[in-house]
């Protein structure tokens, strides 16, 4: 009760503990407009817990409101963010987006009292929700003690002219979600001079599940998109700045929600982090005015894909070691099923190609483009799988997909498509590989046996009914390094799928032959 006399004063300009409140049209007559906007926003100077505020002791001040959001994270965990929101963003005023009122497995509340952000909330506590209601909405309180109906036209009026005056020829009230510009929410959630791995180090439940959605979506919506870099199966894919780094963002239309959706949700397993894993940043949709846009943000990797690097360059055998040993340490991640509270699902990529791998500044690589991924839940043993079993590249395509043997119910079957394919990118990279000064030009496996744009019954000819696999030139018989690759790759290509090596004694083959090159070294 004493926070709605608290409002109510503010309303009438009267500052006594005691003074009352005419009612009538003489009062509606008198209001201003600058009691109306003291109205829609608390007393500046609301100091609130900012959890990203490490270098003002994790205290922040404001003119808007103080929130705190709880998310559930998948291993049964609890996420907070605790920070402040400036008067501006809080739009639309009656009823701010920051502030609306969401069902488990999240939960925010905005509050206008010192350091009131500072409580744990409760997923499953409904009067503790009619509670925050009641603390945030000014409009909720005048009409809780009696302002006629009328007021709240006048509210909502002056919030238009308010608006306008800020916000140019946005329109008040209806603002959209996402605008052409983006919104200036960096202040709210980030300080200036946060990184992105500042906010991993920051804000992430140590479970290796991403980014809280909040700062997944501050982020997303403060992004310049520079240039285009490329197009994909789902989309187009644009480098973008975030505070002076660069990001990739894929864009997704529309139409491809499902897809943008699976890839998000696969970049945000539990556990899924890893150094040859592409660096998944945050998801979000954005209104360009004319059709909403999916994006999907991750790592930058100037050197681009495997695919465009090995055309423009030659590889030495130190960085041949590099190259695959790094795609197979990401592989076998993939593929590992961790067990725990914290545990990781198994995950098979199903379009391992060097176009889906990129090359990092460090010259190691990463796996990148999990949209066809499927994961294994090792509890139930159930596989999460679009019905359509052919997917991926043709020319990648394993054997058993191709002639259509493939056991869909069967989990390590994915795995040793993937495994597969592995042998494929090993045998480009390894044609790169300069010994004694030589080295083969780039070439996609089986350029010289199908078309440039194979069928899958091109594919099934040269692969299973004919049993051809590319060339390995006699050349690398002179090198240990390519000797050893070649044993690989074929081990890796066998017909006979239960026969090829798994992606974990791939990388401990790898490991091997890099310990000796650098004995040599």
């Amino acid at each position: 009760m004493a926070k709605r006399w608290w409002w109510w004063r503010r309303l009438c300009g009267l500052q006594g503990p005691r003074a009352s409140c005419p009612s009538g049209p003489p009062v509606l007559a008198a209001l201003s407009l600058a009691s109306i906007a003291c109205l829609l926003q608390p007393a500046t100077g609301l100091r609130c817990v900012c959890q990203l505020c490490a270098r003002s002791n994790f205290t922040c001040e404001t003119d808007g409101l103080c929130l705190v959001s709880v998310t559930h994270t998948p291993d049964n965990g609890m996420a907070y963010i605790r920070v402040c929101i400036p008067a501006r963003d809080l739009q639309p005023p009656d009823r701010p987006f920051f502030c609306a009122r969401s069902a488990p497995p999240s939960r925010t509340r905005c509050c206008n009292t010192d350091f009131c952000n500072d409580v744990d909330l409760s997923l499953s506590d409904p009067a503790e929700e009619r509670e925050a209601d009641s603390e945030f909405g000014p409009l909720e309180m005048v009409v809780a003690v009696g302002v006629p109906a009328c007021l709240l036209c006048l509210l909502v009026t002056a919030g238009l002219c308010i608006l306008r005056g800020h916000r140019g020829t946005r329109r008040a009230l209806h603002v959209p979600l996402h605008t052409k510009e983006p919104l200036p929410l960096e202040q709210v959630f980030i300080d200036e001079g946060t990184s992105i791995r500042d906010l991993y180090d920051n804000t992430t439940t140590g479970s290796g599940s991403g980014l809280p959605l909040l700062v997944q979506r501050t982020i997303a919506r403060t992004i310049m998109l520079q240039d285009s870099i490329g197009k994909g199966r789902f989309g187009e894919v644009w480098r973008g700045r975030w505070r002076g780094e660069d990001v990739a963002v894929k864009i997704f239309s529309s139409r491809e929600e499902r897809s943008w959706f699976r890839e998000a949700e696969i970049y945000q397993t539990v556990m899924l982090r890893h150094e040859n894993i592409l660096g998944f940043i945050a998801a979000d949709n954005k209104d360009n005015g004319t059709w909403t846009q999916l994006w999907l943000v991750s790592d930058y990797h100037e050197l681009g894909s495997l695919f465009d690097y090995l055309n423009r360059f030659s590889l030495s055998v130190e960085e041949l070691v590099k190259f695959s040993l790094s795609v197979a340490s990401g592989l076998a991640h993939l593929h590992m099923d961790i067990v725990g509270t914290q545990g990781k699902p198994a995950i098979a990529h199903r379009d391992i190609k060097s176009k889906n791998i990129l090359v990092k500044r460090n010259r190691t690589c990463c796996i990148a483009d999990l949209g066809l991924a499927v994961r294994h839940d090792s509890t139930t043993d159930s596989i999460d799988i679009a019905p359509n079993n052919r997917v991926g590249t043709k020319r990648y395509m394993a054997p058993e997909v191709l002639d259509d043997t493939i056991n869909m119910k069967h989990f390590d079957s994915f795995k040793r498509g993937d495994i597969y394919a592995f042998g494929l990118v090993l045998w480009e990279i390894s044609r790169r590989c300069v010994v004694g000064g030589i080295t083969e030009d780039y070439q996609l496996p089986y350029h010289d046996m199908v078309s440039p744009d194979p069928s899958v019954d091109d594919m099934r000819r040269v692969v299973c009914e004919q049993s051809l696999r590319p060339n390995v030139p006699n050349r690398w018989q002179s090198s240990e390094s390519l000797r050893v690759m070649g044993r690989v790759m074929r081990e890796c290509w066998y017909a006979n799928a239960s026969a090829r090596l798994t992606a974990l004694r791939v990388k401990k083959s790898l490991s091997q032959l890099s310990q000796l090159e650098d004995i040599k070294m």
